[in-house]
């Protein structure tokens, strides 16, 4: 919790409440340069990939390497933990293993990813994303921020040239097997450890309503071409179609231009839909959409849908996952730890395509996440790093 407390005060958000930290935001920087000065002060070797993403190697950087860590961004008015958890127990478990005297016998990084929530360019695991080429570079450079700012502005700003990002082969080889800590983000955990086994299948939509700009005061009921209406008829579509475990939620909507006595002329509204499978989670978008159409024909309005992001359900590797569990079994401190399934996207889930990949969780008391409210205990805290430090030297050695 230490390390957690040194950047308590980094992107606290006023307005919101949590923090507000967004890949290559001023604040974002803020926590890299921890970062760096953190990883160097234990002797690490620290160098960005063309992506903008960082890796603190223990040792030479070299192939098979054994690779954790998570991303220092949050959604906005997010918790303390999601992401920086992560992190900070990566920096302590190699601050555990140093002590005990270990030595890896492979290569052993950790890896800071850029935008993994999303909250500023709005696909989320952006960072892991152009590592593995999940998304071309002039598909990531051309996304904008709500000031306009493209993603490769802003990494040029930040130091990165956008004409080198992209798929990077020689850094996706270097990993052997990824290993994430993160906060769990319901509850689903009643014991402090447990090990993800897949992600739900999950996107972003964006509906574009389109009517008729005007006054407000005076343009009369029956001439209006109001595009909130239909706009506003996703929120209720969207939790009628969120059954049987499925998860539909309208976390946004921007209406321009904005005004208070003004008719919008247009209104963006965002859907996160997420269920078991592809199918299931296809079933869910098309239900909602169908809704939203039939709204905007009643109002003389009209709708364009556009996929964001996606991400079909990942299975995480059975070999990789039962080795951790055995690992943290001969440990009497941990004994069988649990498996579950999570409905959070995650950079090792992007991963997983491509690397042997799993996931560490530490359990949330409260089940709550993407909200200032968001919580783990202490004692939790520390038995996720014991459990990942334990995972690192079981798998360097």
């Amino acid at each position: 919790m230490t390390d957690l407390a040194d950047i308590a005060d980094v992107g606290r958000d006023a307005r919101r409440g949590g923090y507000s930290r967004h890949g290559f935001d001023r604040v974002e920087l803020e926590l890299r340069a921890w970062f760096t000065e953190e990883a160097t002060r234990r002797g690490l070797d620290v160098r960005p990939d063309r992506n903008g993403n960082l890796w603190a190697w223990w040792g030479a950087p070299g192939p098979d390497a054994v690779v954790t860590g998570s991303h220092l961004d949050s959604v906005p008015g997010g918790g303390a933990f999601d992401g920086p958890l992560g992190v900070v127990s990566a920096l302590q478990a190699v601050d555990l293993l140093r002590a005990k005297g270990f030595q890896p016998s492979r290569p052993l990084a950790i890896v800071v990813f850029v935008e993994e929530e999303g909250g500023r360019f709005g696909v989320a695991c952006l960072g892991s994303r152009l590592l593995t080429g999940a998304i071309t570079p002039e598909q990531a450079c051309a996304l904008t921020d709500p000031d306009g700012v493209t993603f490769g502005e802003a990494a040029h700003r930040a130091g990165f040239d956008p004409l080198r990002m992209g798929r990077d082969d020689a850094a996706l080889a270097s990993i052997g097997q990824f290993v994430e800590l993160h906060v769990e983000q319901g509850k689903g955990l009643t014991v402090p450890i447990g090990l993800a086994d897949s992600i739900l299948a999950h996107g972003r939509w964006r509906y574009t309503f389109t009517g008729e700009g005007n006054h407000a005061g005076a343009t009369l009921i029956e001439d209006r071409r109001d595009p909130m209406l239909p706009a506003s008829q996703v929120v209720p579509a969207a939790r009628r179609a969120a059954t049987d475990g499925a998860r539909a939620t309208v976390g946004r909507i921007v209406p321009n231009p904005g005004g208070t006595n003004v008719i919008a002329s247009s209104v963006d509204v965002w859907l996160d839909a997420r269920a078991e499978d592809d199918r299931r989670t296809r079933e869910v978008v098309a239900a909602i959409t169908e809704a939203a159409r039939t709204a905007a024909a009643e109002e003389g309005c009209e709708v364009r849908v556009t996929e964001e992001s996606y991400g079909s359900t990942v299975f995480f590797d059975r070999e990789l996952a039962s080795d951790i569990s055995a690992a943290l079994a001969a440990n009497t401190a941990f004994g069988q730890v649990p498996s579950l399934p999570t409905g959070a996207g995650h950079d090792a889930g992007i991963l997983a395509a491509h690397v042997p990949t799993a996931m560490l969780f530490v359990r949330n008391p409260t089940g709550i996440s993407h909200a200032p409210d968001e919580f783990a205990e202490a004692d939790d805290c520390a038995a996720g790093v014991v459990a990942l430090a334990t995972t690192l030297e079981h798998l360097a050695r």
